[in-house]
């Protein structure tokens, strides 16, 4: 089979490159140029700087492999940097890596990957694919504290089909260990956790110099008061606590937090921790990668962000859009975050929030 290995410079796509190798595949090995600011910078522990794709480079020669790097920045900047800055103008709190995987490394990469005669792409993601007759689906890891299932939620019944993570049955210790005994020089590499496009990551003060600032109110949800005045909405999230610059304690004595973001009239609601409580969650935007929609009124299990605990739910709508209800309430749910829904640990497929409601 002929794969493309999509090598980041981390250890977890070294190891994933070498179990394809050794398996017997025809491997090539791919590294991704995706964030080039103006300035030359990216993120200070991102995935994309130049040291790792020297990284990359040293892994193919060790592998024995062909190594080339495409240059997909143009369609990242596009579809990653400017949806990243759209969503927050909009008040909305976007996840870079779930876009990143949705419309480049399981599209454009696939998609020329594909047209190039490659069979699949094998990336370091930890998640399993098991077989179900003839068709593939998307499993959580067997390492819950490593697992990267929500992220890749974002993939369709076919982008699967043309996908392996062949790092889903092991820990992130094993992949460690399993790369210095390959003599992998990434065996001890540190994770990448920043946002690879944004420098030092200081994403409030990047986002302050891509959305032009706009004077507007805090307004107290409960009393109607207003509290302050700020110099841009998308400098807040649902759930925000601190930074909110009150200089007048809530009548109960209470801390405030952000309740909800209007960016048409840049207004900000703030109020007790109580009115964060959510039970009903609307997306749209989904993607099934199961294969099929879940039946409504069915029990499921639902996850709201990349390492969130995964919560019990019903659901009321599964088609071109999803409603949920929980069975218990939560909080601080955040329009433009995914909501990913599983049987168990089987991606069933995901959705962007778009509101959510007591």
């Amino acid at each position: 089979m002929k794969v493309l290995a999509a090598l980041s410079g981390g250890v977890d796509s070294a190891v994933a490159a070498a179990r394809m190798v050794e398996q017997g595949h025809d491997v090539t090995a791919v590294h991704l140029a995706l964030a080039r600011t103006h300035d030359g910078q990216v993120g200070s522990r991102g995935c994309c700087t130049p040291s790792d794709a020297r990284d990359a480079k040293r892994v193919a020669d060790v592998l024995g492999i062909p190594y080339y790097v495409w240059d997909f920045s143009e369609r990242f900047k596009e579809e990653v940097i400017d949806d990243f800055i759209a969503e927050y103008a909009s008040g909305h709190t976007p996840n870079p890596c779930v876009r990143c995987n949705e419309n480049i490394k399981f599209a454009a990469v696939l998609e020329r990957g594909l047209a190039l005669g490659f069979d699949v792409i094998a990336t370091g993601h930890h998640a399993q694919i098991k077989h179900d007759g003839n068709s593939k689906q998307l499993h959580r890891s067997i390492d819950a504290a490593k697992d990267q299932s929500y992220v890749l939620s974002v993939l369709t019944a076919e982008q699967l089909a043309h996908s392996m993570f062949p790092l889903g049955d092991v820990t992130k210790s094993q992949v460690r260990a399993e790369a210095a005994a390959k003599g992998l020089l990434v065996a001890e590499k540190p994770e990448s956790y920043d946002i690879c496009f944004i420098p030092d990551n200081n994403t409030a003060g990047w986002l302050n110099q891509q959305i032009q600032p706009k004077v507007g109110k805090v307004i107290d949800a409960v009393t109607g008061n207003e509290l302050t005045e700020h110099d841009g909405a998308h400098q807040f999230t649902v759930g925000q606590r601190r930074g909110l610059h009150l200089d007048r304690p809530a009548a109960d004595g209470q801390p405030r937090y952000v309740l909800n973001v209007d960016t048409k009239t840049q207004t900000v609601f703030v109020g007790p921790e109580t009115l964060l409580s959510v039970t009903r969650i609307a997306a749209d935007r989904a993607r099934w990668t199961s294969g099929t929609t879940p039946e409504v009124g069915s029990d499921v299990m639902v996850q709201l962000r990349a390492h969130g605990e995964a919560m019990a739910a019903i659901v009321r709508r599964a088609d071109d859009e999803i409603e949920i209800e929980l069975v218990k309430s939560t909080r601080s749910v955040a329009p433009g975050q995914t909501l990913a829904l599983y049987d168990r640990d089987r991606v069933l497929g995901s959705g962007t929030i778009t509101r959510s409601s007591r």
